[in-house]
């Protein structure tokens, strides 16, 4: 990698900025919830696929 793109990616990654990495706005128990509901989902639907027996 080139150093410009070392202090390009290291410049995204830290947290002191305006457009910083933690994002208060988001809810760890509202991404779980989504996640699990996203989940149970693609599992409805491979089941649904999956009715050969």
């Amino acid at each position: 990698m080139t150093e410009h793109a070392v202090t390009v990616l290291t410049r995204l990654a830290s947290e002191g900025g305006e457009h910083g990495g933690n994002h208060e706005n988001l809810n760890p128990l509202g991404a779980g919830i989504g996640a699990f509901v996203a989940l149970v989902v693609l599992l409805l639907i491979t089941l649904s696929f999956n009715k050969d027996r």
